[in-house]
């Protein structure tokens, strides 16, 4: 997510506290939030499919292969 509309956020969590928002605003809000959330969820699952434990016998499980749906490529 670009850091323009994190700045957006910001300034409309702001105003809310201040002033309150128009339907729109509320609107925007509620739109960008979605956004950043979906953002970091993806984040997240990439970052954890990326991860590799080496078992006590040696052997290496690919995390992300073995729940995260990732395939060989």
């Amino acid at each position: 997510m670009k850091q323009e509309k994190i700045d957006r956020i910001n300034a409309l969590y702001h105003k809310s506290q201040s002033v309150g928002l128009t339907e729109e605003e509320k609107k925007e809000q509620d739109s960008l939030r979605k956004e950043y959330v979906a953002a970091i969820r993806a984040s997240l699952r990439g970052s954890l499919n990326n991860i590799s434990i080496q078992e006590k016998d040696g052997t290496i499980t690919d995390l992300g292969k073995k729940y995260g749906g990732v395939k060989d490529c």
